[in-house]
């Protein structure tokens, strides 16, 4: 589906990125993995737990919001200098069916990436 590979701008962006991925909060109380990196990608995993449920005892939207963001994110931070930051501008979702499963896992591949912005598609196969 994604044809266009990217390169990195810095030779050391994955232990950047995973280093930034191990400070976030949020991801550890997930208990969630960053299971694959390259440039211009990301895949993020979370192993099912019930804490993360809603009332019928699927994955909570917000779980797969958060992780979708993320990898979003984390693709496209894998594009950036190494003195850069990475923040969410805008992000939309559709929930085409519940999440649930054993794992929860959201790709990201960068689409477009600009001067100061990276524009990222995620997908979430539970």
């Amino acid at each position: 589906m994604y044809t266009h590979q990217f390169a990195a701008m810095d030779a050391e962006y994955e232990s950047r990125v995973r280093e930034s991925f191990a400070r976030q909060g949020l991801m550890k109380h997930f208990g969630a993995e960053l299971a694959e990196l390259g440039p211009g990608r990301a895949e993020i995993r979370v192993p099912f737990r019930t804490e993360l449920t809603q009332q019928h005892g699927y994955f909570h939207a917000g779980v797969s919001g958060a992780i979708a963001d993320s990898a979003c994110g984390y693709a496209a931070y894998t594009l950036m200098p190494a003195d850069s930051s990475v923040l969410t501008v805008e992000y939309k979702m559709n929930l085409l069916a519940p999440a649930e499963g054993e794992k929860l896992m959201a790709r990201a591949r960068v689409l477009r990436s600009g001067k100061t912005l990276r524009f990222a598609r995620p997908t979430c196969p539970s």
